[in-house]
């Protein structure tokens, strides 16, 4: 069974974390939110309170194929700041394992040199602040072992996306189809 870590940081956002935990564990793909505080409660951006499953001390990564990260603000800056999340992150892009981000949270794959020479796309005021990528103004780019979107609005392709890099298109599709996802009627 595929295995990916998400992060949580005071102040992320709430509905970016939460959509790509949902639909993971609706593909049957094991998920953790992961605190990078000392709690396992931690608030958001929007002032909502999430309990992680684990602290990033008991993080299997052995495990984990994909890390992923969400935006918001102060969340981002806050997943930055956290070394041994930025070390982690470093070491899976070595190693070629997925990566993936959304809104601003790409700024802290370019701030480490990941996605040089990479397509990627982020929350629109945030364009200028991925050196070394190509940006692309569209709603989930995947370039490589490497996973963007842009904001709220997107995570619901974002994790389509993540689902079919840890498992299937088909069970991508399958997923958005039974969450009504862009039924029209």
């Amino acid at each position: 069974m595929a295995k990916a870590l998400i992060f949580l940081a005071p102040g992320h956002e709430e509905v970016e974390m939460l959509t790509v935990v949902d639909m993971l564990r609706r593909a049957k793909i094991s998920i953790d939110m992961v605190s990078i505080t000392d709690t396992l409660e931690v608030t958001s951006s929007h002032n909502v309170t999430i309990k992680a499953d684990k602290l990033f001390s008991e993080a299997d990564f052995s495990e984990a194929e994909m890390l992923i990260l969400p935006g918001g603000l102060p969340g981002t800056p806050n997943l930055l700041a956290y070394e041994p999340l930025t070390a982690k992150l470093k070491e899976f892009n070595e190693a070629g394992k997925l990566l993936a981000a959304v809104c601003a949270a790409p700024t802290i794959l370019a701030n480490l040199g990941i996605l040089n020479g990479h397509k990627a796309t982020c929350y629109p005021d945030y364009a200028d602040k991925l050196p070394g990528a190509i940006y692309e103004k569209k709603p989930v780019v995947r370039d490589g072992n490497i996973i963007t979107s842009r904001g709220m609005g997107t995570c619901i392709d974002f994790a389509g996306e993540i689902i079919a890099a840890l498992d299937s298109e088909e069970t991508a599709a399958s997923i958005k189809n039974k969450i009504i996802y862009n039924d029209t009627y």
